[in-house]
């Protein structure tokens, strides 16, 4: 219980200080400076829950691979090189949900809010994580339910306002064997799992290890977030490294303006 304590108010403290010091006017005491935030948070040991895609990387079949090609100089076709032009670069080929990436509210709602819309202040949250890792032994394509987090709240307590709930089932194992980690059914949020977190615990958002957010014919719950103003993010890793309480996220990803998507960088900052 104390560990639990001690991880809640260090999540209190420096998500406090990140809110109250973009907030202006503010007289900051000393313990509460941002220097002081920063030394706490260069402290703790960082996870980093992103993966590394390439053209070889699991995507949806209705999208197809990316494709990496040297960029080349647009009068020539001649592909730069340090030998010759003192640098390089890549040219990059895919759809935006592409490997690690965040899903907008505007990729299944024509009024929701593009990427480039989400408030900086959601990017970086307190982290719950839901570990159904040991469930996964005998359903192995277990539903993630209601009396879940039940159960997980009378381990962890409630989970608290405006966080950001991730789901670990150590999936991205599979993350070098694209049939593998395609492989359908696999372990995903339940909808009513989803509803409940949202409307009855209020997170800000959510992220699991898996390309889609449930497996239902009609992608029921990926469907309801993202119509009621919700944004996620796909295709985690590492999750089996981050406590199920305690610990901050930060999310960011480029801003293509109305984007739709794209691949994303996410980590966890540990208690």
């Amino acid at each position: 219980m104390k560990t639990v304590m001690r991880r809640t108010c260090l999540v209190a403290v420096l998500f406090g200080l990140i809110l109250t010091s973009a907030s202006l006017p503010v007289a900051l005491t000393p313990d509460e400076s941002l220097a002081q935030a920063y030394k706490t948070i260069a402290s703790r040991r960082f996870v980093d829950l992103t993966h590394s895609f390439s053209p070889l990387t699991p995507v949806w079949k209705g999208f197809g691979q990316a494709t990496f090609a040297s960029a080349a100089d647009p009068k020539t076709g001649h592909p730069y090189t340090i030998e010759e032009d003192g640098f390089r670069a890549f040219f990059y080929s895919m759809v935006g949900q592409y490997g690690t990436h965040v899903d907008p509210p505007a990729h299944f709602d024509p009024h929701g809010m593009t990427m480039d819309e989400i408030p900086l202040r959601q990017m970086i949250l307190p982290l719950v994580v839901f570990d159904i890792t040991p469930v996964l032994r005998s359903d192995p394509n277990h539903s993630f339910s209601v009396a879940d987090i039940k159960n997980w709240e009378n381990r962890h307590g409630r989970v608290p306002v405006g966080s950001f709930a991730a789901l670990r089932t150590d999936m991205y194992k599979d993350w070098e064997n694209p049939e593998r980690f395609k492989r359908y059914p696999f372990p995903a949020w339940s909808f009513e799992a989803i509803q409940f977190l949202y409307e009855q615990r209020s997170i800000v958002a959510n992220g699991h290890e898996s390309m889609d957010t449930d497996t239902s014919e009609d992608l029921a719950s990926e469907k309801w977030l993202l119509t009621h103003g919700h944004w996620q993010i796909e295709v985690l890793a590492h999750l089996d490294e981050v406590p199920e309480t305690g610990s901050l996220i930060v999310v960011s990803w480029p801003k293509p303006k109305h984007g739709l998507g794209f691949p994303a960088r996410a980590f966890a900052i540990l208690p």
